[in-house]
């Protein structure tokens, strides 16, 4: 079955896509919240519910490349403050998504990811940097973990856009390059691949999308072995800057969609 027939797609809309998986792939071992553009264009070419649907899927197959490229780098302390929080967000999100429609998801994601973005980047001019995020995360305390965890389930729940929010929490925590990649790797496999039933009893994920994504998903390995070479290749301060940049693009872009 032709699965660009069933969705009424394009060569040249299958080749945008097509790029927006292997940016998938390479944002899982590189620059976190890059994919914020693949949500962007998975939005431009499907309806933009549809396309959550299409794109978890491919963001589950990047988050195991990263798994397997990052896992001895975790930090589990930060995951386990997180997973309660991030566990209520993804039903506030659930709930949210009962009702809203796209424009309302796309300003609600785009404000958040501007907001996060401004608040990492006070407290970075604000507080000296340390280099152990277990002393970081504990002094900054508890309210601040759950805060970011509830918006970071929300997003990814509602719009795919939760790496954004997560990277502005890592960034603020102290994390180092290898660290936050290790520690957001396994945060997402848990939460994306959690959120399956979710999606499937929204009717995000089907038998349709699933035939998109088995044509889709050739495109994010070659991304993530691109992203595990760059990555190496650019320093802290350079990795740090892509991230915040990254995160500011996908919210504008769902601003002014």
């Amino acid at each position: 079955m032709n699965t660009m027939t069933l969705w009424h797609i394009s060569g040249w809309e299958f080749a945008a896509l097509a790029a927006a998986a292997l940016l998938v792939g390479f944002s899982k071992t590189a620059v976190s919240g890059a994919n914020t553009v693949s949500l962007a264009i998975f939005a431009a070419v499907l309806p933009a519910r549809a396309s959550t649907g299409v794109l978890l899927p491919l963001l589950i197959v990047g988050d195991v490349l990263a798994v397997l490229t990052y896992r001895r780098h975790a930090h589990w302390p930060t995951l386990w403050r997180l997973f309660p929080a991030v566990a209520a967000g993804v039903v506030l999100g659930t709930l949210f998504l009962v009702w809203a429609d796209d424009g309302m998801v796309r300003t609600s994601i785009g404000a958040i990811l501007l907001l996060m973005a401004a608040v990492t980047l006070w407290r970075r001019r604000a507080a000296t940097r340390e280099d152990d995020p277990e002393a970081v995360v504990t002094r900054s305390g508890r309210i601040k973990a759950r805060s970011y965890g509830v918006l970071g389930g929300f997003t990814t729940m509602v719009a795919n856009a939760g790496g954004p929010v997560m990277s502005m929490y890592l960034l603020s925590a102290g994390f180092r390059k290898l660290g936050f990649l290790g520690t957001s790797a396994f945060f997402f496999l848990i939460v994306n691949t959690s959120k399956v039933p979710f999606s499937v009893g929204l009717g995000l994920i089907d038998g349709h999308s699933l035939l998109l994504d088995a044509a889709l998903a050739v495109f994010v390995v070659p991304g993530a072995f691109l992203g595990r070479w760059a990555v190496h290749r650019i320093n802290q301060l350079l990795f740090e800057r892509l991230v915040i940049a990254a995160t500011v693009v996908g919210g504008v872009q769902l601003l002014l969609r």
